[in-house]
C-alpha cells in the first residue's frame, strides 16, 4: 500500500470517526440553563468544542485504521474467507 493510499484512507478513517464522536459531551441550553439566543434552534448545543471533538476523532481514527491496517498486512479477515461456501 502506497503512501497516498494510507493517507486517503485514513482522511476517510478520521473523517467518519469524527461524526460518531460528534454528539458525545454536548449539552443544549435547556440542559445548561441558559437562554436562547434570537434564531436559536432549541436542539444547538451551548457547549460546542471543536478542539475536543478534533482530538477523539483523531484517537478514534488512530485506532481503526491501526486495525484496518493490521488486517490488510497480516490478512486475518479476507474476502476468500467471507465468501467461501462449504
Amino acid at each position: 500500500m502506497n503512501w497516498y493510499a494510507i493517507f486517503a484512507i485514513y482522511v476517510l478513517f478520521w473523517v467518519i470517526s469524527a461524526f460518531i464522536v460528534l454528539p458525545f459531551g454536548l449539552r443544549t441550553p435547556d440542559e445548561t440553563g441558559e437562554a436562547l439566543l434570537k434564531g436559536q434552534a432549541d436542539s444547538a448545543p451551548s457547549n460546542f468544542r471543536p478542539g475536543t471533538v478534533a482530538v477523539r476523532a483523531t484517537i478514534l481514527s488512530a485506532v481503526a485504521f491501526g486495525l484496518y491496517y493490521a488486517n490488510y498486512v497480516e490478512g486475518w479477515i479476507t474476502l476468500e474467507r467471507w465468501t467461501h461456501i462449504g
